[in-house]
């Protein structure tokens, strides 16, 4: 029925119970899970396969975008399912099985309920205690996925133990990547040896280096914040389009993600963003290296500048977001992604840190600059914080 790749056979043939799949990006681990959890309920009556994410956001853009991108190119999938609740997210099998996507805040909300199946979807941004609540009401199989930038409480309580199978793997093990898709993976290594590591070879890793060292954890846009404006990154094929809303309150910055999707045309981004809000109440600064894009969309009605470019514009860019805290609201999915990956370049003779920034992992992080540098020329002093939540 599937199309399926050597991770797919790899898990399936696995005969431990806990799975930690451990990859580089684009190896295709999410996707073959998937595929692998569509398997079991079509061929298993009455099992229950429960996918947690850190968020509900972080799902949407993982697991359960694969899951619905596998049902989409397999038609023989609908045959076996009765109904899909999208608005619970549980898909329902004829044969009584289902497949649920969910997230715990807690490790009391955790404890509710058993099941068959656990995949803990990018495993590093879900707690151990959670974890813990929910792998010993497991009673088939639990399945692990991460990026390894750095280690966490999978390697120090996970792997290793008994009935426990690791699986590395990499961009090569993903068939159906184009050759410019493996060949942009590998070019990282000319931007940072560590990165190339974790994202090309699926190698647990420690980044440092962090051009945005701090963090924090917004779960809702503070009453009363001003809306500053929307960055806009154009990408195509294999680059994203990003789309981020910046927000200003109490001398913090509050970043919405927007949009982050490959493949979208003017006229799609159009469709997208006036689908979310009247083309008049937009007010975008965009990649002025694309003006045909800009007017274009000008033309549509969206009020939209181009960014301020050139030498130097980067540094500028970065040095005016640094002097304010920044807050990521549930939506930074790719956002979180591209900060926890953006480095400052690494001198390969003198292996010291340059003041000059990594040119990749950046499209959520351009649109963010662009609008901070056209509407802050004057920042405020960065805001004293009380203790509060923060990613690191």
């Amino acid at each position: 029925m599937f199309d399926a790749g050597p991770l797919y056979l790899e898990n399936l043939n696995a005969p431990e119970k806990t799975l930690v799949n451990q990859g580089g990006t684009s190896s295709g681990k999410t996707y073959s899970i998937m595929q692998l959890l569509y398997f079991w309920a079509i061929t298993r009556k009455r099992f229950v396969i429960t996918v947690i994410g850190e968020s509900i956001p972080n799902l949407k853009k993982g697991a359960y975008r694969d899951a619905e991108t596998i049902y989409a190119l397999t038609p023989e999938l609908e045959y076996y399912i009765a109904s899909w609740n999208k608005t619970e997210r549980i898909i329902y099998f004829k044969n009584g099985s289902i497949i649920e996507f969910t997230s715990y805040e807690t490790e009391q909300s955790a404890k509710n309920g058993k099941r068959d199946v656990a995949f803990f979807n990018e495993a590093n941004g879900i707690g151990y205690k959670i974890y813990w609540q929910v792998a010993r009401r497991t009673r088939f199989k639990v399945i692990l996925d991460y990026n390894p930038t750095a280690e966490f409480w999978a390697h120090e309580k996970v792997i290793g133990q008994a009935n426990t199978r690791l699986i590395i793997s990499d961009h090569r093990h993903n068939l159906w990547l184009t050759p410019e898709q493996h060949q942009e993976i590998e070019d990282i290594r000319n931007e940072d040896e560590e990165l190339w590591k974790v994202y090309a070879r699926g190698l647990t890793g420690k980044i440092e280096g962090l051009v945005f060292q701090k963090v924090f954890k917004a779960l809702q846009l503070p009453e009363g914040a001003k809306y500053l404006g929307t960055g806009l990154d154009f990408g195509f094929t294999n680059d994203p389009t990003s789309a981020h809303d910046l927000y200003l309150s109490g001398g913090e910055l509050y970043i919405d993600e927007i949009l982050y999707d490959p493949g979208l045309t003017n006229d799609d981004i159009y469709k997208l963003l006036t689908d979310e809000r009247p083309a008049k109440r937009w007010s975008i600064v965009a990649d002025s290296s694309e003006p045909k894009s800009i007017e274009e969309l000008k033309r549509l009605g969206l009020p939209i500048e181009g960014a301020q470019k050139g030498p130097g514009s980067v540094n500028a860019g970065i040095d005016v977001l640094k002097r304010y805290n920044l807050n990521l609201l549930p939506s930074c999915v790719s956002l979180k992604k591209e900060l926890d990956r953006y480095k400052w370049k690494v001198d390969k003779t003198t292996g010291k840190t340059t003041n000059e920034p990594i040119d990749t992992f950046n499209h959520a992080i351009d649109a963010v600059r662009y609008v901070a540098q056209a509407r802050l020329q004057n920042p405020q002093p960065k805001a004293t914080r009380a203790k509060v939540k923060k990613w690191r």
